[in-house]
């Protein structure tokens, strides 16, 4: 949709395209619902709910008809299901690595990012060693992993793979013009980089209008009108994001709450309560028992 306000506007000095595809990147987290190498000796059909990823470690499978996908997927592509449900044919002979995956809470927003569906030719030329490291994961079971140790080790590979998967599909062109940008809009993109890069910073409208080199009017309609929430509001996400991640790393209440630019502990608490239903100590705690 475009702006209601028509105005001459300076030229960006540089685009932010390669360093949101950093952050992008460098937020992924995620927990592992099941893992496991599929090589069947009889036809077989598997199931595909949420956040998955299929490697084709041998011969070619099927796709359905209705999903938008190539009739078949063969050794050395790769699928990225983010939100959906369908059901993948690997007759016998083939064999694949499917990883059925969950957003880590400080990383669902990466959701609403990427396609329902994408799949990757030649992943393997694309990213050979991420390509290796899928031939050395998962097990005959579909169990997360066994041994001391494992769950931190697998989830490793398997975010390594994910971060692999999702560059290639941008760097093959399949992403839309601009992505990841959620605005397609270089000035509201500037902002957007500074309050992720700094989220504890007081932002006022004026100063994220300045960054924006836009007047306040100007930037606060494009925004609202972009993001569907006030620039206010984007800041209050972007704070409770931060704060779920370094919660679940292990920092204290205080410390987390001015780092976040709170006045308060109590503010910071009540904040965070609102946004999550949960206190940041509870939050906390259930991040540690997660990840023992």
């Amino acid at each position: 949709m475009s702006s209601p306000v028509l105005s001459i506007l300076p030229t960006p000095t540089s685009s932010p395209s390669s360093d949101a595809l950093e952050r992008v990147l460098g937020e992924v987290a995620i927990s592992i619902r099941s893992q496991h190498r599929i090589l069947p000796d009889a036809d077989q059909a598997v199931v595909l709910d949420g956040l998955s990823l299929v490697y084709v470690l041998r011969g070619s499978i099927g796709t359905p008809t209705d999903a938008g996908l190539p009739d078949d997927l063969r050794a050395g592509d790769a699928l990225l299901v983010a939100d959906r449900s369908l059901t993948l044919r690997i007759p016998a002979g083939s064999g694949v690595l499917v990883s059925r995956l969950a957003w880590a809470d400080s990383a669902a927003h990466l959701g609403a990012l990427l396609p329902d569906t994408a799949w990757i030719r030649r992943f393997d030329e694309l990213e050979p060693a991420a390509a290796a490291l899928a031939h050395h994961m998962g097990g005959d079971a579909p169990s997360v992993c066994e041994r001391s140790g494992d769950l931190v080790i697998c989830r490793m590979m398997a975010t390594t793979l994910l971060q692999s998967v999702i560059r290639a599909w941008s760097s093959v062109g399949c992403a839309p013009q601009g992505w990841p940008s959620r605005s397609n809009d270089p000035f509201l993109d500037r902002v957007v980089s500074a309050i992720d890069s700094d989220p504890g910073r007081e932002w006022t409208v004026e100063q994220m209008a300045s960054v924006s080199a836009l007047s306040r009017t100007v930037f606060a309609e494009r925004f609202r009108l972009a993001f569907g929430i006030s620039p206010a509001q984007y800041v209050a996400e972007v704070r409770m994001r931060a704060a779920r991640a370094l919660l679940i790393d292990g920092r204290g209440v205080s410390e987390v709450s001015r780092e976040l630019g709170y006045g308060s502990d109590e503010g910071f608490s009540r904040a965070f309560r609102r946004h999550t239903g949960m206190t940041p100590s509870a939050f906390r705690m259930r991040g540690a028992l997660a990840s023992a």
